[in-house]
């Protein structure tokens, strides 16, 4: 085992689990920063391993592999939570993994995750397990409707969620879910949502990018904002449930809660995300220092950077949607000069996969959210 006290400096060896988008723009920062990234995941030429210096191919499940790649590096990290908790404490026996596994066993499986929470006195949405029918209609006797049966391991956008609005859906969704653990939570008709992306250190030094705006269509992200438009009450008290969050969890790190504003003015965390977060790529442009190379510091043990926000800036995903009638018209997206362009090099479109971002920067939270949503739609013209 490597030591655990010094700090992890330029020229080392960062191992990332999992080869995504994430991982690309983290390996991005790391390669600025002289270091060399190994990436590990089931395929190749992906969007992290076209960056990093070594791509392995092997199933998470493969503990063998995963102790070999461990041994090859100095710190291992991770760019997706549904790693599993296994993979991480193989790769455990051999290097550093920050942030640590324990946090991953709470934050794949969303019953852990809501039941850590509110064991800590967080604020969490309303929710009880579901094991049987009985669970169920005791649950929904309790919330009413509509609620939203979940999954409770590997849920992402949207994904394992089904909407139950009268008696007669609830048998159907059960059976749809087949004889996984579910979670059953109140439906939350909210303002707005909003996340906080934070940092903290191996030392416990905090950092935090604000909080952030965001608007969600077909529950995939579809726009951020920074700062968000709320109430300095608000946003502070974001803030301090994200840092109690944190330091409950002893995360070293990046780490995003994800949170619903209700009408009356609550906040409810909805998810944890154990890394970076799509809501934060802003800070890839907009900001001092970026979640990915905030999570670099963090898990290299070393100081964390400014997180000041340079310019109000919105963040556009672009899905493989835009690719249906053919490639999308970068020139003019890119005639828009206050515009970034993030392309993740995935090799096929898919409906709903997430393919690139657009970031726009501007004297205002609504002059850039104008300006980043102009520059997506000129991507695909109306005829």
């Amino acid at each position: 085992m490597k030591d655990l006290t010094r700090p992890i400096l330029p020229g080392s060896v960062i191992g990332v689990l999992g080869s995504g988008q994430l991982g690309r723009m983290f390996a991005i920062a790391a390669r600025r920063m002289g270091y060399r990234v190994h990436t590990f995941s089931p395929e190749t030429d992906t969007p992290t391993g076209q960056i990093a210096d070594v791509e392995i191919r092997a199933q998470y499940d493969d503990l063998r592999a995963v102790r070999s790649f461990a041994a090859a590096v100095d710190v291992v990290t991770f760019e997706f939570e549904n790693v599993l908790s296994e993979t991480a404490q193989a790769a455990a026996e051999f290097a550093p993994v920050r942030p640590g596994g324990h946090i991953l066993h709470v934050t794949q499986h969303r019953l852990r995750e809501k039941t850590f929470l509110a064991s800590k006195g967080l604020p969490v949405t309303p929710f009880c397990p579901v094991r049987s029918d009985v669970d169920l209609e005791a649950g929904l006797a309790r919330f009413g409707y509509p609620a939203v049966l979940k999954t409770a391991g590997f849920g992402y956008d949207g994904k394992g969620q089904t909407r139950i609005n009268a008696p007669e859906e609830a048998a159907p969704a059960l059976a749809a879910a087949g004889s996984q653990e579910m979670v059953l939570e109140s439906f939350v008709d909210f303002a707005c949502e909003l996340s906080v992306v934070a940092a903290r250190g191996i030392d416990g030094d905090f950092a935090h990018w604000g909080v952030i705006e965001n608007v969600h269509r077909h529950h995939i992200l579809d726009l951020s904002i920074a700062p968000a438009r709320i109430s300095p009450a608000v946003r502070d008290e974001a803030i301090a449930i994200a840092r109690a969050v944190l330091e409950q969890l002893e995360v070293v790190g990046v780490l995003c809660v994800e949170f619903f504003l209700t009408r009356d003015g609550r906040l409810l965390i909805n998810e944890l995300a154990p890394r970076p977060h799509n809501s934060g790529h802003l800070t890839f442009d907009a900001c001092v220092t970026s979640q990915f190379e905030q999570q670099l510091r963090a898990v290299c043990g070393l100081p964390l950077g400014s997180t000041a926000l340079l310019r109000p800036a919105a963040m556009a995903n672009l899905l493989g949607d835009l690719w249906r009638d053919g490639s999308p018209d970068w020139s003019a997206a890119l005639r828009y000069d206050q515009v970034k362009l993030h392309l993740y090099g995935k090799l096929e479109p898919k409906a709903g996969r997430k393919m690139g971002h657009l970031t726009a920067m501007a004297p205002t939270v609504e002059e850039a959210a104008s300006l980043v949503r102009q520059a997506r739609q000129a991507l695909t013209p109306t005829p």
